[in-house]
């Protein structure tokens, strides 16, 4: 192992271009400068001006004839190849864990900073990485070791060995392409739409199956290796509080792993690990059941969301170390890696909890990040910033370290409420309800911890803009400073104008977009129009016209922020004069169909 001081590196790579955007481009950003690596940002039309973008050393518009720049190998390397830069950084998502594009880069004679192509390709495959954790002596979920060729072969596999039964996309991760079966007879719907999402993401329908089990725990491991051999399991990431099989809260350690779990799952991860060659960061995903079995879920090939709370404990920056072994340096640690304290990570994304996590783009016009002792956020937006709708929502992460679990649960808890973010709803009200759960705070929270309680779901957001009888925008809430008897009070004056003051502040500022709130539907329940909550493109239509539906009844599915929304009728009735069509663009507030 080497002193991690030692920053004269052998091969030392000199530019890297990030082939990312956000909050993860700006991260690597910073661990580039911090080593002395020169550092090259890629963007596309409207991210001029992001923040990744003003910090990197060098700067690339990126432009592709699909309309997705960060998912163009061809463009990508090309730019790094123009840019002169000696390595590739795929931060999270878009290519990350595409085996071809790490061929790509490295056919062009540049280093990818990851694993080799061929250990993506080995444990991208779902099914395939099932087959290797078997050899490896790993046990994954009960399941199918091969892909199911469609309907009649999953219900046939599912009245064998039982309801309830998860549908999965073979080349899929991150949540996307998850359906659950629990009947025959909505089988049918499960595999059709994790096949329809999973050829929509990954460019692969196949499915496989796997025995749901109704109340785990999400952990994972942290795992490194270099080129020397060694393998390291860094250590584990509890990430059971999620909504859509998508992480919303992790922390490490997981409350629910004993020291016994502990060294066994690690063993389980490294060996895997060595069964694929595998080189840099990476994570494999396990279900933890109550009498402490822990079963394989996947891996993933790159650096994770979630990285910072093991970066809190360990006191290791992850990305920096992804450089140095892709350089080909040995680890600067080795097991077992010393740890202390806790550390929480909340995601805070624009989606509005009440309205089932619905995602929700728009221009920021207040923001203020929380500080202090053990408090740490990556983000990369600011006042003004715009929450781009074909991007996740994610806004930023919000870490706090604490000396044990009830002390970084606490400082989560003021950090949160010190965040302010105005302009587009957040998750934070959600946040705040379920770190302050009884469930939560006795370690009782599963992957069903949202369903089994809704009380965590905090009421509805404000409107963004609100509408007075007559469709026209109404004044928004003035707010005031008011001292009576030399008490301070904050208050709201609904329905007044704006001080002069406020006025004049406000002059020359971005203005808040005006659109309409996604509770517009609902708030219409007795009107016959069913609008549209959200903004996205149409990816499915399950009504037609004429068709009687009730209340509940899914018309649509809405893709937006890389997130399937189901429409559904507002009231019972008859669909008349549907407005949809598969592949459509949809705004807030627009007329899906009229139910009458």
């Amino acid at each position: 192992m080497t002193d991690r001081k030692a920053e004269n590196r052998a091969g030392a790579i000199e530019r890297v271009l990030i082939a990312n955007r956000g909050e993860i481009a700006l991260r690597v950003a910073r661990a580039c400068r911090e080593l002395g690596i020169a550092s090259i940002a890629i963007y596309g039309d409207g991210e001029e001006h992001a923040a990744h973008v003003r910090y990197a050393d060098d700067a690339w518009r990126i432009t592709s004839t699909s309309g997705l720049p960060y998912l163009d190998i061809d463009a990508i390397v090309s730019i790094a190849r123009r840019a002169g830069a000696g390595a590739v950084h795929p931060g999270y998502g878009f290519l990350a864990e595409n085996a071809a594009f790490a061929r790509a880069v490295q056919e062009a004679g540049l280093i990818f900073i990851g694993p080799s192509p061929e250990a993506i390709a080995a444990m991208g495959d779902k099914v395939r990485a099932r087959q290797i954790a078997v050899a490896a002596g790993v046990s994954p979920v009960p399941g199918t070791t091969d892909p199911v060729p469609g309907v009649a072969a999953a219900r046939a596999w599912a009245k064998e060995n039982a309801y309830p039964v998860a549908v999965k996309a073979a080349g899929g991760g991150g949540g996307r392409g998850f359906r659950v079966a629990r009947n025959e007879g909505e089988m049918a719907a499960a595999f059709e739409g994790s096949r329809g999402e999973a050829e929509r993401y990954f460019a692969n329908p196949s499915v496989y199956l796997e025995r749901y089990l109704e109340h785990p725990r999400h952990v994972e491991v942290q795992i490194f290796a270099d080129t020397q051999g060694h393998v390291v399991a860094m250590g584990e990431r509890d990430c059971s509080i999620q909504r859509r099989h998508q992480k919303l809260i992790e922390e490490t350690p997981s409350p629910a792993v004993t020291p016994e779990i502990r060294a066994a799952i690690f063993a389980a991860s490294e060996k895997l690990a060595r069964a694929v060659d595998y080189i840099g960061a990476g994570t494999i995903e396990y279900l933890l059941d109550a009498d402490g079995s822990f079963y394989f879920l996947e891996m993933n090939t790159r650096i994770q969301v979630e990285h910072t709370v093991t970066e809190m404990v360990t006191g290791i920056d992850l990305v920096k170390e992804q450089i140095r072994v892709a350089e080909g340096q040995p680890l600067s640690f080795a097991a077992p890696v010393p740890t202390g304290g806790w550390a929480i990570e909340c995601r805070i994304n624009a989606e509005d909890a009440a309205r089932n996590f619905g995602p929700a783009p728009g221009r920021i016009i207040a923001y203020e990040e929380p500080k202090g002792f053990g408090v740490r956020v990556d983000g990369s937006l600011s006042a003004g910033g715009e929450i781009h709708p074909g991007y996740d929502s994610l806004i930023a992460k919000l870490v706090c370290w604490g000396r044990d679990r009830d002390e970084a649960i606490d400082r989560m808890l003021r950090a949160l409420g010190d965040f302010r973010i105005e302009g587009v709803p957040t998750t934070i009200p959600f946040d705040l309800r379920a770190l302050a759960n009884p469930v939560f705070r006795a370690v009782d929270a599963t992957t069903t911890f949202i369903e089994e309680h809704p009380d965590v779901l905090p009421a509805p957001a404000p409107p963004a803009v609100t509408m007075n009888p007559d469709g026209e925008a109404a004044p928004a809430p003035a707010s005031l400073l008011v001292e009576v008897g030399g008490h301070r009070f904050d208050v709201s004056v609904i329905g007044a104008p704006a001080p002069a003051s406020a006025r004049t502040e406000g002059a020359g500022r971005a203005k808040p977009r005006r659109r309409a709130s996604a509770g517009t539907a609902v708030a219409a329940g007795a009107e016959k129009d069913l609008l549209s909550p959200i903004q996205g493109t149409v990816v499915r239509v399950a009504a037609s016209d004429g068709q009687t539906v009730s209340r509940g009844a899914l018309i649509c599915v809405v893709e937006a922020m890389k997130m399937e929304n189901e429409v559904t009728a507002h009231r019972d009735g008859t669909v008349r004069d549907l407005a949809v069509a598969v592949g459509e663009g949809i705004k807030v507030g627009s007329r899906i169909a009229t139910i009458d």
